[in-house]
């Protein structure tokens, strides 16, 4: 990889597509818009700043007045499905939570330093808590992008915010399946009668409140042989094509496919395909297979996607995304916040090691500053993120090699304003 925003590795490597990563987890070129880049510039000279003082043994600088610029936050651990593919299993329906106006001045706080975009998502049903509607109108109101990852269950909330949401916001359904059988069986959800019918039923509702807002359908493969502990996963494989056709008949703007993860032990996220399927390579024949099928019966505008550790995993260089630099940069650039505490990254939500600080860590910037350059020195992802194929891979070795770079980071940004400041 070239070391500067000048060489062939401006965007970490020419065009998403080259590199084998989905264009919204193409981070480097997201991090290179004139909205994101002086963040990066302040954080790679502070990098600079400390491992010199750390060579000539003097005192560490102090981090500068920076806060995440992307955050995943997990509004509350309650769930009404019980998901036999569940990452997040082992924190659902903890008695902790958020106490909304702590949240909201934490909020407030990090969007005064620099914080552009906030993804209400797992480790619960985001749409369960009691203000998710008043809540996205308040992260709206400070000019935040909000995108929502939801079961689909309460659509009706989903519905209800819908007109506070602006262009580049989005709403992702995590549905895994293409007939309600196969829906219910793998997600279980608490009331005996909704049906995948009754969920994708509300999404011409919601494009009529609010067309510019982007709906996914989320699709989550899973093969036999997986398993969350001693919990067997229903099988999907041969559900992708009616997905995508139902996906698109729905008003869906898109349907993305992933693999599905397994925790480790020591809490990690991780894809392990050969340790649940002994035949992968049948195993990536059929989803190659049914992904194209997807692909071709796809009409114009509806758009099929492949995630990037899907890609990797078709590809079979997966294992070359777990070959992580000892400090993971996007710890300062991207966390989670839960209401088990502040995280580091999406791949160890709720796990002691990777904690940043407590739930309401950044209602005092000062602190959260100081607690992150603490992980930043004492986490090392070479070590700890060595089985998890880390979709921000990329982005930490381009950080890592600005950083290492003598020539000056240049003021102005090298990449042209695409307005997604998702991370």
């Amino acid at each position: 990889m070239n070391s500067g925003p000048g060489g062939d590795n401006a965007a970490a490597g020419g065009n998403a597509a080259s590199r084998g990563v989905e264009v919204v987890h193409d981070f480097a070129q997201k991090l290179q818009q004139p909205s994101l880049w002086p963040r990066v510039v302040d954080y790679v000279r502070w990098q600079r700043a400390l491992r010199e003082a750390e060579a000539a043994g003097v005192q560490a600088p102090d981090l500068p007045d920076l806060a995440p610029l992307s955050i995943n936050l997990d509004l509350t651990t309650a769930c009404n499905y019980a998901c036999d593919h569940c990452i997040d299993w082992d924190i659902l329906n903890s008695k902790v939570r958020h106490e909304d106006d702590e949240l909201r001045a934490s909020i407030e706080r990090m969007a005064a330093r620099g914080l552009r975009s906030v993804i209400l998502i797992g480790g619960g049903e985001p749409t369960l808590y009691p203000g998710f509607v008043s809540f996205v109108e308040f992260c709206k109101q400070l000019a935040l992008q909000v995108a929502v990852v939801s079961n689909g269950s309460r659509n009706d909330r989903i519905l209800q915010a819908a007109p506070f949401f602006t262009a580049g916001d989005w709403v992702r359904l995590s549905l895994d399946a293409g007939s309600n059988d196969v829906w219910r069986r793998m997600h279980n959800p608490s009331s005996k009668t909704l049906t995948l019918d009754e969920i994708c039923g509300w999404i011409h509702k919601i494009k009529a409140v609010n067309p510019a807002l982007q709906l996914g359908f989320s699709f989550v493969i899973t093969w036999r042989g997986g398993s969350r502990g001693d919990v067997k996963i229903v099988e999907n494989i041969h559900e992708m094509v009616a997905a995508a056709a139902r996906a698109q008949e729905a008003g869906f703007d898109y349907i993305s496919y992933k693999p599905f993860l397994e925790r480790q032990a020591d809490g990690s996220e991780v894809m392990d395909p050969a340790k649940t399927e002994q035949e992968l390579q049948a195993v990536i024949a059929r989803i190659q297979q049914n992904l194209e099928e997807a692909r071709a019966a796809a009409p114009g505008g509806f758009r099929v996607l492949a995630s990037t550790n899907l890609r990797v995993l078709m590809a079979g260089n997966w294992r070359d995304f777990t070959h992580q630099p000892k400090t993971c940069h996007m710890q300062m650039l991207r966390q989670v916040l839960t209401p088990l505490g502040t995280f580091n990254c999406p791949a160890h939500r709720g796990v002691e090691k990777a904690q940043v600080g407590g739930k309401d860590l950044w209602a005092v910037p000062a602190a959260a500053q100081h607690a992150t350059a603490g992980i930043l020195g004492r986490f090392d992802a070479s070590v700890e993120c060595r089985e998890v194929t880390c979709l921000y891979h990329g982005t930490n070795w381009w950080v890592e090699e600005l950083i290492k770079a003598s020539a000056p980071l240049p003021d102005e940004a090298p990449g042209a304003e695409r307005g997604d400041w998702f991370l």
